[in-house]
């Protein structure tokens, strides 16, 4: 049975036990009340008699009976009445409830059968249905989002992947079919173009891990003076070949909870972007300072900035803001996402803006050591 028919003959049978108890007790009341009228009616004598004859008080202990039995009759018939009445109402009360949460079922089969453009349309209702379709449409939105994010992580490993393997494929036919001659150079490019797809395959690995909350890290307490001195000296050589001036901003002996080696990784992979994006002559600094109750590490250079449609998209998967820097640096195009990841499953966060004064700055929170 459908639930506003189980809701009109909830109302209906509320009603119709109200009706007949009315129905049960109006004779008992309304005799015992008369009953009394009848005591006092004797006492009472007839027009006309002497007072002490076989009719006194005949005439009104009939009309007496009579009053009893059309006040009983009456009571029923409205109580009847009543009880119809109410089950109409009760019908259009279920309807009115029930109608929404039909539209709402219909809607969940859609979203279970795959459309999950489907909204419950009872989003703007002030009660407890307006709520219930609020966080309905948040869980469709939510759905709809999470496959977008599935279909566009699915498109973007497929072309990511696609390059190399068809580079490969390619080196392979031609020295197979004589074209190439079977050089170092071209086993080099085999050997490469493997790497980045060995690469892109762990990063992968590394995301979703993060992300579920499976990977393992050893948190612990991480002083922060003597890691970024030691990141900036690793990066040092390559900074200087580029003609960007890489320094540390000030520490003040703060340190941080966090796994060493992943929070390293953090860090050099947002020096790594900051090289590929300032200009000669430019400068990186990376430091730290506290933020929020929070210690916050920041790398910011001096380059031109990340773009306002671009900036929301940072650390999306394969994610890359100029589309000319791709694959020949040998980057897998999954940095930035690691980071975030990373950091998220440290208990901590990561920011990108842009600077003001110029340049773009990467902020990472993490907990207090």
């Amino acid at each position: 049975m459908r639930l506003g028919l189980r809701l009109a003959a909830g109302f209906a049978a509320v009603a119709i036990a109200t009706a007949a108890a009315v129905a049960i007790a109006t004779p008992i009341i309304v005799g015992h009340g008369f009953a009394r009228v009848l005591v006092a009616g004797d006492d009472v004598p007839v027009a006309g008699g002497n007072g002490n004859g076989p009719g006194r008080g005949r005439n009104a202990g009939q009309r007496a009976h009579q009053v009893e039995e059309e006040t009983t009759v009456t009571i029923i018939l409205v109580a009847v009445v009543a009880a119809g009445v109410a089950s109409l109402a009760g019908l259009f009360v279920a309807r009115r409830i029930a109608r929404p949460l039909e539209r709402l079922e219909a809607v969940a089969a859609r979203v279970a059968a795959g459309d999950l453009d489907g909204r419950s349309g009872i989003a703007d209702r002030p009660d407890e249905l307006g709520s219930l379709g609020r966080s309905f449409d948040a869980m469709a939105a939510s759905l709809q989002q999470d496959e977008q994010t599935r279909r566009r992580l699915i498109q973007d490993v497929s072309h990511e992947l696609r390059t190399p393997l068809t580079v490969i494929d390619a080196t392979v036919d031609a020295m197979l079919d004589g074209v190439w001659e079977r050089e170092d150079r071209h086993l080099e490019t085999i050997r490469s173009q493997s790497q980045l797809l060995a690469r892109i395959v762990d990063d992968l690995r590394t995301v979703s891990q993060a992300e579920s909350g499976r990977l393992s890290l050893e948190l612990a307490p991480v002083a922060l003076d003597p890691l970024l001195v030691s990141l900036v000296d690793g990066f040092r050589a390559r900074a200087d070949q580029s003609g960007v001036r890489l320094s540390v901003g000030g520490t003040s002996g703060l340190a941080v909870t966090a796994d060493r080696t992943r929070l390293a990784q953090i860090l050099g992979a947002l020096i790594d972007n900051a090289l590929h994006h300032t200009p000669r002559g430019g400068t990186i600094e990376v430091s730290a300072g506290r933020a929020e109750g929070l210690v916050e590490l920041a790398v910011h250079d001096s380059g031109a900035g990340i773009a306002a449609d671009d900036l929301p998209h940072v650390f999306e998967r394969f994610y890359r803001a100029d589309p000319a820097r791709g694959r020949a640096t040998g980057g897998s195009g999954l940095g930035l996402a690691i980071v975030a990841a990373l950091a998220s499953a440290m208990g901590g966060r990561v920011t990108a803006a842009n600077d003001p004064a110029g340049g773009a700055v990467f902020r990472v929170q993490l907990p207090a050591a």
